[in-house]
């Protein structure tokens, strides 16, 4: 019993030639959307091809064998083509001339005389992360996108160069070239050759809008139309003046003090109307609040810690972005001449509050708490 055996791209070996002699040949339209056809026949014409391919008639029909190396090769009506040792991909479209363009150095000769940009990178072969860029002399290269249509009847052969995608952001006049399209806000002040840590306010300056003030977390996409640049304002400017020495109108804990100054924090202890406020400035807030930050103190009995610190106070008053209604934030507190909103948060009888054990730094432990509890971190 005599077999053939597939060399595995649809080929037959020319040994097994007399084996059988159909072959699957790919042929594509215009918009190079290949269909399979059945060729009885391994060194078929060109017209043989255009026959096979549904054409009735080879007048006016362009056949162009697509090569292994993604060039495409004209084949005459009389011009044979040998299926055993070369591929099987076409292109048959009805056309009366052929237009020669250029891709990456790649010639091609292109039956249409319109070519969209889709189209161009299917036939260069050009990856998604690329975009395709269509080269004129006089004025500056255009892009073109995969729905953007090229007429290619101009006299000349039309070049098209494909270039890695990049996104462009100006940080204080330094401009980044970057390849992905989104970038932590962080991230983009080291490459910008800043400190992050600093200390800066930062917005982000959008063409036709207000600027935003952004976060070091922050996640910039570059894909949004009119992103202009990042600019960064020190936090510490003044007129000159002495800086301002945080207020310490009473002791705290020694472990209290260790605490805040380990977190970082800028604190004061104050006294108004004969209350005992330990004031926590620019308190980071999770996500889910309308604002980042907030001030917020807490009120200390003058027996701390022998009496318990109850819930805390936020200023401004703290909201949900989402809308909802924050629940037990009735108490009210004036510091600094500014009323803050107390939030009644107290410790359950399965933990009730211990001087030896509980102080601020515990305290500040059921802040978070409370705060997470709003936004279900």
């Amino acid at each position: 019993m005599q077999t053939t055996t597939s060399t595995g791209d649809g080929r037959i070996p020319a040994d097994d030639v007399g084996a059988a002699i159909c072959r699957t040949i790919n042929v594509a339209d215009q918009t190079l959307t290949y269909r399979q056809f059945s060729i009885d026949d391994l060194t078929p014409t060109g017209a043989q091809l255009a026959i096979v391919a549904g054409f009735k008639s080879i007048d006016g029909v362009s056949v162009l064998q697509v090569l292994t190396t993604g060039d495409l090769e004209d084949v005459r009506p009389n011009e044979a083509v040998d299926l055993r040792r070369e591929e099987g991909r076409f292109i048959i479209v009805e056309s009366d001339r052929a237009y020669r363009l250029t891709i990456d150095g790649h010639r091609f000769d292109w039956p249409c005389r319109i070519v969209s940009g889709g189209l161009l990178r299917k036939l260069g072969q050009v990856p998604a992360d690329k975009v395709i860029y269509f080269e004129r002399q006089d004025q500056p290269d255009r892009q073109v996108d995969d729905q953007d249509l090229i007429d290619l009847d101009a006299a000349g052969v039309e070049s098209f160069i494909s270039r890695k995608l990049t996104w462009k952001l100006n940080i204080q006049g330094v401009v980044l070239e970057l390849f992905a399209p989104t970038i932590v806000v962080r991230e983009a002040l080291v490459e910008a050759g800043f400190n992050p840590d600093q200390g800066w306010h930062i917005f982000l300056k959008i063409v036709g809008q207000q600027k935003q003030p952004v976060e070091l977390t922050t996640v910039i996409d570059l894909r949004t139309p009119g992103i202009e640049k990042l600019r960064l304002t020190p936090k510490d400017v003044n007129n000159g003046e002495a800086p301002v020495i945080p207020c310490r109108a009473f002791a705290l804990l020694d472990i209290d003090e260790a605490h805040l100054n380990r977190l970082g924090l800028k604190w004061e202890t104050l006294v108004e109307a004969e209350r005992r406020w330990l004031l926590l400035h620019d308190y980071p807030l999770p996500v889910g609040y309308t604002v980042s930050h907030s001030k917020i103190a807490l009120e200390v009995p003058p027996t701390y810690p022998g009496a318990q610190i109850y819930g805390f106070y936020a200023y401004p008053p703290l909201a949900l972005s989402s809308g909802r209604v924050i629940a037990s934030t009735q108490l009210r507190g004036v510091l600094l001449g500014v009323e803050y909103h107390g939030w009644s948060r107290n410790r359950g009888p399965a933990a009730p509050w211990n001087a030896n054990t509980d102080n601020v730094m515990t305290q500040i432990a059921l802040v978070d708490a409370a705060l997470a509890k709003e936004v279900d971190e």
